[in-house]
C-alpha cells in the first residue's frame, strides 16, 4: 500500500491545524468501530485516518 504523506493531504486541506483535527476525528471513529473507506491489512486507525 502507497503511503500518502502530508504534502499530498496538504493539497484537499491547506491547513495544518485543520488537517491534525480531520485525522484525529477520522482515527477516533475507526477506533470506535468505523469502517475503512480503503483496503487495509494490520494499520492502526491513525495510521489509516
Amino acid at each position: 500500500m502507497a503511503r500518502i504523506t502530508v504534502e499530498d493531504c496538504l493539497k484537499k486541506i491547506p491547513n495544518r491545524f485543520q488537517l491534525t483535527l480531520a485525522a484525529t476525528y477520522r482515527a477516533r471513529q475507526l477506533a470506535q468501530g468505523g469502517t475503512p473507506h480503503i483496503e487495509t491489512t494490520r494499520d492502526k486507525p491513525t495510521v489509516i485516518a
